[in-house]
């Protein structure tokens, strides 16, 4: 019995930011997400970090084909004509979540091998979690593409397995980042966090009954060796190493950022439509970007 639903895996894209010479580099994750406005209506979006999408006028997704065929990319603008930025990034400052509204329908006319995570059928907020019985030594997958691997000839997801190492203050505080031991790596950030179902618990457990979306991916832990001088005594070269531990911030994060978004195009009378801009490029492969994202 598969561990996560094969649609998951089709709701994660690479994205993708171009060079000064034309060239797109692949170089960090994000994922579908459908928010719900009023009964089954409501809007797609696409969820990643803020230092992802900081700093940039216009990113690339690259998206496989339900037939056979190489993937195709999508350019979508992060600001309108005027310089006004068209996403949105959390409130708060240490929180690193972003999110921009998509034309979802231009990937299923183009008959686009893509799906999303619901808000109300496959997400698990702190307070779900909580009442799930999620909590430390919980088995979970991160979904990406870790040092840009996106695959020649398709978008070929990289699932990876690891537990939740520290989630209680996150159950109590939802803007606070919980950690997961799983190695993440440059091309990892913006990537979904998903749980694994848990059907035998052992004495005062609860069975986790089916796979949810329950966070996402912001950074790796550093662990910082310092060199110091045997001459001096003093401190002369850091190494900074990936310790194995990962930040994750979780699905309240991402709802708070699309609801202020959502009461800041109200405010303005008028649906701010980035995907208007949607448009397929012609050549989607780009290249390899090592660069952390």
């Amino acid at each position: 019995m598969a561990s996560i639903p094969s649609f998951f895996a089709d709701a994660v894209v690479a994205i993708g930011f171009e060079k000064k010479n034309g060239e797109i580099m692949w170089g960090a994750s994000g994922f579908f997400y459908f928010h719900t406005l009023k009964g089954e209506n409501g809007r797609v979006y696409l969820v990643t970090n803020k230092h992802v999408l900081d700093g940039n006028k216009k990113i690339f997704l690259r998206i496989n084909p339900k037939a056979l065929g190489e993937p195709k990319g999508y350019s979508v603008d992060l600001v309108d004509k005027n310089g006004e930025k068209l996403w949105n990034g959390h409130y708060n400052k240490k929180v690193d979540v972003a999110v921009i509204p998509i034309n979802f329908q231009i990937f299923q006319d183009d008959n686009m091998q893509v799906h999303y995570f619901r808000d109300i059928h496959h997400t698990l907020e702190a307070k779900s979690m909580e009442e799930a019985g999620q909590t430390e030594g919980d088995s979970v997958f991160t979904l990406g593409f870790p040092v840009s691997i996106v695959g020649d000839k398709s978008n070929s997801v990289i699932v990876r397995s690891g537990t939740i190492a520290r989630i209680r203050d996150t159950l109590k505080s939802p803007q606070v980042p919980y950690l997961i031991d799983t190695t993440v790596f440059p091309g990892n950030s913006g990537g979904p966090v998903v749980n694994k179902p848990e059907l035998i618990g052992i004495e005062g457990t609860k069975n986790i009954e089916k796979a949810s979306l329950i966070g996402i991916v912001a950074s790796y832990m550093p662990y910082l060796d310092v060199a110091v001088s045997q001459q001096t005594g003093k401190p002369r070269v850091i190494f900074e190493e990936n310790s194995g531990l990962s930040n994750v911030f979780s699905v309240e994060c991402i709802k708070t950022t699309i609801n202020s978004y959502e009461r800041r195009i109200k405010q303005k009378a008028k649906l701010v439509e980035p995907q208007k801009s949607t448009k397929a490029m012609e050549k989607p492969n780009g290249g390899i970007d090592t660069n952390f994202k």
